[in-house]
């Protein structure tokens, strides 16, 4: 008897201190930005007004050789909320929603969905996955049709004057929603608040949403999806003025490349009303679009702003993870291509920053090479769970503890093409066999395909490509 009292009071205070344990646990502040270069004071661009997102860097760690695994919003975003890689293509979440409705016990859970079957509230504001609120339809607001089953307790996009997801993820000032693109302006400077773009509304909805959610007794895990700097480029006027005597670095390596590669003719960009100008000839208007990118920059960094200061101001701050990505880098000019969907690294480069409240000498930041795959194990990681045994990538706690800790080489795909990023080099392998070998370590980067007489290399990194994506 004496021996089974004490079994049930160690049971007790096992179950007491468990409880302690889930009480304490950290919450998430997950922050997705589109279409995001590593273009930012943090990261060396001096030119750049970011200073929200640079103080996060300061408080946390910066990731200065971050990869996506696909230079489009779907397929990275893909990989972001699975921890898997995936297709090409930006309709792979929903791909993945009809397998979960078919064959659910076969799909590795999202990461929004494992921490909400531990405990969490999980809440989406904005474009976090690829269809802003996640839903599909003409519209992207058909309730039936979700893109991520299972993961939110609420998936939100406030459309306000837009009137739906599709009109608010293409609109300008005003509630201008996008029809044909030729009759819609590239970039847009309209005078007033930054609630008369889409991104302001939602912001004010992600920062009502933290306010109920630390309320709660349970942590909590926000993503927070912020849409500028994509395409049209308009933000308030008051983030344009901020570069009007700014002077811009000269664009590198800005000619079209010779030979096979994954070069594009921009269509996504050119497809706006340019004015009949194109920046490809005319030196002026590159710089107009670059400043108007720059200033939706600053737009996206505001935001930014609003939901650490919100953070801060609600207590959380200490006990919350926060995590600032991008969903994939973006040309401006590089090769000629003005956009993403290439695999050259302008595309596939964006920033990572990662504040965790117990990591270790914050501030400095990582030169190791990471991918979008390790957000979800890391994560896991950080707030004490155990990661499902299916994700792709590795948890980055150790550069966290210790920003001189190496990382890993970088995969990324294509519709046309595969690649893989080590220290030194790039090889894009196409699906016809063609190569492309660049050396980093070289001036000439990605302008020079030494493929040819580094064949031992190519195969070599070939191997290595085709092993990490299963093909062998």
């Amino acid at each position: 008897m004496k021996h089974l009292s004490r079994l049930v009071f160690l049971t007790v205070i096992f179950f007491i201190s468990t409880l302690g344990v889930a009480a304490e646990r950290p919450n998430v502040l997950l922050i997705c930005v589109d279409d995001l270069r590593p273009e930012l004071k943090s990261f060396g661009a001096d030119y750049i007004q970011s200073p929200h997102i640079d103080q996060l860097a300061a408080e946390g760690r910066a990731f200065h050789h971050h990869f996506v695994q696909a230079p489009t919003c779907g397929a990275s975003r893909y990989t972001l909320l699975t921890g898997q890689y995936g297709s090409a293509g930006n309709g792979a979440l929903f791909s993945r929603a009809g397998r979960v409705k078919s064959d659910p016990d076969n799909v590795t859970p999202s990461m929004p969905a494992w921490f909400r079957k531990h405990g969490y509230t999980t809440v989406s504001v904005g474009k976090v996955s690829h269809h802003p609120g996640g839903r599909g339809g003409p519209n992207w607001d058909d309730k039936n049709q979700l893109e991520m089953p299972n993961s939110w307790d609420r998936h939100l996009l406030p459309a306000g004057d837009w009137q739906h997801p599709r009109g608010w993820m293409h609109g300008l000032a005003h509630g201008e929603i996008r029809k044909n693109p030729k009759d819609m302006d590239l970039f847009q400077a309209a005078a007033g608040p930054d609630e008369i773009y889409p991104d302001g509304i939602s912001i004010n909805e992600a920062l009502n949403q933290m306010t109920t959610l630390a309320d709660s007794e349970k942590p909590f895990f926000l993503a927070v999806g912020i849409l500028r700097p994509h395409l049209p480029f308009g933000a308030p006027q008051k983030y344009h003025v901020l570069y009007e005597d700014v002077t811009l670095p000269a664009t590198a390596h800005p000619s079209k490349p010779a030979g096979k590669t994954t070069w594009h003719g921009s269509g996504e960009f050119m497809k706006y009303n340019r004015w009949g100008r194109n920046p490809n000839s005319d030196a002026a208007f590159a710089l107009d679009v670059r400043k108007a990118y720059a200033a939706c920059v600053s737009y996206a960094d505001a935001q930014v702003g609003k939901l650490l200061s919100r953070l801060e101001e609600l207590g959380q701050r200490e006990n919350t993870i926060v995590v600032l990505w991008g969903d994939h880098g973006w040309h401006l000019g590089e090769h000629a291509i003005w956009g993403k969907h290439s695999l050259f690294e302008e595309s596939l480069h964006s920033p990572m920053i990662i504040s965790a409240p117990t990591m270790k000498k914050p501030g400095k930041p990582a030169n190791a090479m990471v991918e979008t795959l390790d957000i979800y194990p890391t994560l896991c990681d950080l707030a004490g769970l155990t990661a499902p045994k299916q994700l792709d990538g590795e948890s980055l706690v150790p550069i966290l503890n210790d920003p001189s800790v190496g990382g890993h080489s970088a995969i990324a795909y294509s519709s046309r093409a595969q690649t893989i990023r080590t220290e030194t080099h790039r090889l894009i392998l196409h699906r016809d066999g063609f190569a492309e070998l660049y050396d980093h370590s070289k001036p000439a980067a990605e302008t020079k395909n030494i493929a040819q007489a580094n064949q031992k290399l190519v195969s070599e990194l070939s191997r290595q490509l085709k092993q990490r994506l299963a093909q062998e």
